[in-house]
């Protein structure tokens, strides 16, 4: 399968490309060219008339979508209609979340997420266990009665995997230094969160491989004048990644200008930790038993605590740049690259370059998607 993608404004890292054509073939984009050096003569065209085009979003937080959450049923099918809801929105690469539950529930989540790479479900790029590990003292709305700490039963399912990337959420004082540089050596992603660590434990959890922080400022011990604290080490510590939610309600907009200004911006994530109503007119649903509902764009259990977002990419994308004041190559290397990066896909993911698969986003100036290719198909 060849085609080429003609008129269109391509976004490359550093500047938008006019008049230039991008080439897929098989899955991968095989050239980017002025179009008069293009050769398109025997290639079937798409016009993109003149739309952005843009690296696909990957999300590393997809608890659910097109009305059904991961947590209720870890199946191929549940993975399938997330992707279709999320894939609207931009989303070419994401990680399903299952957030804390039994292990049975997360043996499950991981077989079903194999299978879904091995059916070849368009997106899937692993899977994001997000607890049993947690602290109480930081639950959110995780059900406290799921927590555990990580003993060996949990290293032997956490490194279960073997298609695709397994992201694990974990609060480091829910386990052990020896842990968490374990679950590294084996090819485990670490993302602390949920945490009420001190920022001592969290250094030193960073020096055993975490490598990122779930949603920042959310669910974390907080920066004070004596203790940093978890979300002091995230911001000192110039190498690691950081998820934000970027709703305009989780964190407030003026706390992530200034944490933007604590280390380069492509170590900061968009992520949308969506629940099921993205994709549908859902205004109310239940998880874990109790009812959420979307208040104001945001969803809230039944004593306001907040509950993952309604946002999809595309919107995150948005408020990156309306919310925040970034530009728009800042704004998409946090949905692309940045993300790719984390989950060591930055080889294949993030960019629009010759030998990258061909996941792009057709979107107009005010970043609504219009069109979506993932590993070359468009649909």
């Amino acid at each position: 399968m060849r085609e080429a993608l003609v008129n269109g404004r391509i976004v490359s890292r550093e500047k938008i490309l006019d008049r230039h054509t991008v080439t897929i073939e098989d899955g991968w984009i095989t050239d980017i060219a002025a179009a008069n050096d293009a050769g398109l003569e025997s290639l079937p065209l798409h016009d993109l008339k003149g739309t952005l085009l843009l690296p696909g979003f990957i999300d590393t937080q997809v608890n659910g979508g097109g009305g059904v959450l991961f947590n209720d049923d870890p199946s191929v099918e549940t993975i399938r209609r997330i992707a279709a809801a999320h894939r609207k929105f931009g989303t070419t690469g994401f990680l399903p979340t299952l957030i804390s539950d039994d292990l049975a529930k997360v043996k499950r989540a991981i077989e079903a997420v194999a299978a879904a790479v091995q059916d070849g479900v368009p997106g899937v790029l692993g899977i994001h266990i997000e607890g049993p590990f947690l602290s109480p003292a930081r639950k959110g709305v995780h059900d406290q009665a799921k927590f555990r700490t990580l003993d060996e039963e949990g290293f032997a399912l956490l490194t279960s995997l073997k298609q695709g990337k397994t992201l694990v959420t974990l609060a480091p004082e829910m386990t052990t230094p020896e842990m968490i540089f374990r679950l590294a050596r084996a090819g485990v992603i670490l993302a602390a969160g949920h945490t009420n660590a001190s920022y001592d434990v969290m250094r030193e959890a960073l020096r055993q491989g975490v490598t990122g922080f779930t949603h920042l400022f959310n669910a974390m011990s907080p920066l004070t004048g004596r203790e940093p604290g978890v979300v002091g080490a995230a911001l000192s510590d110039q190498a690691s990644y950081c998820g934000i939610i970027a709703d305009g309600r989780h964190v407030h907009p003026d706390v992530l200008k200034l944490a933007l200004k604590c280390k380069p911006h492509d170590r900061f994530m968009l992520v949308t930790d969506a629940l099921a109503n993205v994709g549908t007119s859902l205004t109310t649903f239940k998880l874990h038993g109790a009812t959420i509902t979307i208040k104001d764009g945001v969803c809230v259990d039944e004593n306001g605590t907040l509950a993952g977002s309604a946002m999809d990419m595309s919107r995150a994308v948005r408020n990156a740049m309306g919310l925040l004041g970034l530009d728009l190559h800042a704004a998409v290397t946090m949905a692309s690259r940045a993300p790719a990066c984390f989950l060591g896909l930055a080889d294949r993911y993030g960019d629009i370059a010759k030998g990258m698969r061909a996941n792009l986003v057709a979107a107009d100036d005010a970043l609504n998607v219009q069109d979506v290719w993932i590993d070359g198909r468009r649909g």
